[in-house]
C-alpha cells in the first residue's frame, strides 16, 4: 500500500539537497478538501511484509516481481522502497563529514541522535515529498466519514504541543475546525509564534458557534483529561497514541477510530496526509515537527518508533528546517522557561493525569502521576519543600489514592521520583525497586516516559501492594517537609500575573489577608 503514497518516479538522488532559504511564515488554512484511506503499518513476519521486498542489502532495488512497481512507464524504484527506506534502520546511507557538526576553527561536535536519524532519510523523504501535491487527486484514498467534515478538532485539558499541533493538522486533513481544551503553554505559544499560526480557539466558543458540529478528541480519550463542555453525544472520533484506560470515553453511536502506538498524535496526522497524496502547508508541517519532536523527546523517548523517525524527515524538508538540532534546542528552552515562574500548585497540577488500577482482591485505586519536563531539574528539585506538601494537598482535592511527580531532565534523560506519604513510598519501591531518601525522592535512572515506563510498573505491581500501617511516615524528615499541608489552604489566581498564575494561600476568616505562598 505505500505505493499509493504518492505517483511517479521516486528514484533516490545520489547528490546532496542544496541549502534553500525557510520559507516564510504563513497562516494555517483549513481548506475543505476530501482525503484517502491511512495505510495499514508494516511489520516484519505480518501479511505486510511484503512491500519490504526490494530491500537489498540496505539499498533501494526494484521487486520486478510485483506488476505494479513496474506500472506507469515502467518505473522500478517506487514508494513502496521509499517507503521501506525511510521507516526501518537505515545503514546504507554514508553520512562520511556529516557525522560531526563543525563550526568555525577546530570545534566539532557529534551529531545528535536526532539529527542522524533526520539526515540518514533526507533522500529518501526528498523522493516522497516530490509526488506529493497541494490537493487529493483520487477521493477514495483516505477513508473520511462525513460526520469529521466540519467537525470541531479539539486536545485534552492541560494542551501541549501535541495536542495543538494534532488539531490544527487534523482539521486541514479532515475538512474541519481546529479548537483547544485549555490555555496553552510556553512551548507551545513559541512554536505557533515560530511557525505563523494562529492559537485554535476555545471549544467552549466553538460548541456555541457551531452547535450542529461533532467533536473529534485529539491525542486523549479519557474522560478525566476532556474538556467538560464537550457533551459525549457530540463525539464523533478519536485520534490518539495512548492506551485505553478504564475511563475510555463511552458513545452511543459508533465513531471514527484512529489509534496507534506511536510516539506523538502528530505522527499519525502527517501518515495521513502521506497516504493521502498531499503535503502538508509549511506552516502546519512546521507546527507538526515540533509536536512529534516535544513528544518523543528529540526521538530519544522510548515510545519513538521509525515511524516518527520517518516523519520527522519528511515534515524538516516540507517546513523547510536547515537545522533540527537549534530548533529542538529553542523549542525546549521555551518550555523549561515557563517552570521557573511556576508555582508549585501548578507543577503538581500542570501535566497530571490520573488512572484507576486495580490491586488484590480487585480493589481499585487511582493514582496520580504528575510529569515535569525540564533542561535543568536541580532548579526544580531545590524546591521539594514547597512541592512535597502541595502533593499532600492535591492529593485530597484530586481524591486519589497516589499522586507523584517525576522530574525528567529531557537533556540528559533522566527523572527523579518526589512522594509525599508513606503509600507513595511503599508502591514505588515495589514497582521500580530503587531505595528512597529520607525526604521522599527515588532517582528513577534513565526512566523518562509516563505511558511507557512509570505507569507500566505500576499497574504491574498493584496486586502485591499492601498498604502501610494507618498513620506510618516514611521518614521524620518527609514528614516534617509535608507538615505544613495540614494548615487551611485555597488556590487562588495571581491577579498581577498576566499568565494567570495559581497559587495557594492559606485560608480561614483569621488569615483572609495572608499573602498567597508562591
Amino acid at each position: 500500500k505505500l505505493r499509493n503514497l504518492m505517483r511517479g518516479s521516486v528514484s533516490i538522488p545520489h547528490t546532496s539537497r542544496e541549502t534553500t532559504e525557510p520559507p516564510a511564515k504563513k497562516s494555517c488554512t483549513m481548506a475543505h478538501r476530501v482525503h484517502p484511506e491511512p495505510m495499514e503499518e508494516l511489520k516484519e513476519g505480518s501479511p505486510n511484509t511484503e512491500p519490504m521486498k526490494g530491500l537489498k542489502n540496505g539499498a533501494l532495488e526494484p521487486n520486478e516481481s510485483d506488476p505494479a512497481t513496474m506500472e506507469r512507464g515502467a518505473r522500478p524504484s517506487t514508494l513502496r522502497r521509499t517507503g521501506s527506506f525511510l521507516t526501518k534502520s537505515v545503514s546504507s546511507v554514508n553520512l562520511g563529514a556529516a557525522e560531526k557538526k563543525h563550526y568555525d576553527g577546530d570545534i566539532e561536535r557529534e551529531r545528535t541522535k536526532l539529527e542522524r536519524e533526520v539526515l540518514a532519510r533526507q533522500q529518501a523523504a526528498e523522493a516522497l515529498i516530490e509526488g506529493l501535491t497541494a490537493t487529493p487527486e483520487d477521493p477514495t484514498r483516505l477513508y473520511v466519514p462525513s460526520m469529521l467534515k466540519g467537525a470541531l478538532f479539539c486536545g485534552h485539558l492541560v494542551t501541549d504541543m501535541d495536542s495543538i499541533a494534532g488539531a490544527i493538522g487534523a482539521a486541514d486533513l479532515y475538512s474541519g475546525l481546529a479548537c483547544r481544551a485549555s490555555e496553552v503553554n510556553s512551548e507551545t505559544a513559541w512554536c505557533l509564534e515560530r511557525w505563523g499560526c494562529e492559537k485554535p480557539p476555545p471549544i467552549e466558543e466553538m460548541l456555541e458557534q457551531h452547535p450542529d458540529a461533532g467533536v473529534c478528541l485529539v491525542d486523549h480519550q479519557q474522560t478525566s483529561q476532556l474538556n467538560p463542555a464537550i457533551p459525549a453525544k457530540r463525539i464523533v472520533g478519536v485520534i490518539d497514541h495512548h492506551a485505553l484506560q478504564s475511563e475510555t470515553i463511552v458513545t452511543e453511536m459508533p465513531i471514527f477510530i484512529d489509534i496507534r502506538p506511536w510516539g506523538s498524535m502528530s505522527t499519525i496526522i502527517t501518515h495521513g496526509y502521506m497516504a493521502s497524496g498531499r503535503k502538508p502547508p509549511p506552516a502546519i508541517a512546521g507546527m507538526l515537527l515540533s509536536a512529534i519532536i516535544s513528544d518523543t523527546l528529540n526521538l530519544n523517548g522510548p515510545t519513538t518508533t521509525q515511524w516518527d523517525k520517518a516523519m520527522v524527515a519528511i515534515l524538516a524538508i516540507i517546513a523547510g528546517v536547515e537545522d533540527i538540532n537549534l530548533l529542538a534546542s529553542e523549542q525546549f528552552k521555551a518550555k523549561s522557561k515557563e517552570l521557573v515562574g511556576l508555582s508549585a500548585t501548578q507543577l503538581c497540577s500542570g501535566d497530571c493525569k490520573v488512572f484507576k488500577l486495580k490491586g488484590s482482591a480487585d480493589k481499585e485505586f487511582k493514582i496520580g502521576f504528575a510529569v515535569v519536563e525540564t533542561t535543568d531539574d536541580a532548579v526544580i528539585m531545590d524546591r521539594k519543600a514547597e512541592l512535597l506538601p502541595e502533593l499532600v494537598l492535591g492529593k485530597a482535592e484530586k481524591g486519589v489514592d497516589f499522586l507523584f511527580l517525576a522530574v525528567v531532565n529531557i537533556v540528559e534523560m533522566r527523572s527523579n521520583l518526589l512522594m509525599c506519604d508513606a503509600p507513595e513510598v511503599a508502591l514505588a519501591k515495589l514497582a521500580f525497586k530503587g531505595p528512597v531518601t529520607s525526604t521522599g525522592v527515588m532517582d528513577l535512572g534513565s526512566r523518562v516516559s509516563r505511558k511507557k515506563e512509570f505507569v507500566p510498573p505500576l499497574t504491574g505491581s498493584m496486586a502485591a501492594y499492601v498498604p502501610p500501617p494507618a498513620k506510618t511516615a516514611s521518614s521524620n524528615d518527609l514528614e516534617a517537609l509535608t507538615a505544613s499541608a495540614k494548615n487551611p489552604s485555597e488556590l487562588v489566581v495571581d491577579p498581577n500575573d498576566p499568565h494567570g498564575k495559581v497559587m495557594r494561600r492559606p485560608s480561614g476568616p483569621a488569615e483572609e489577608d495572608a499573602a498567597p505562598s508562591f
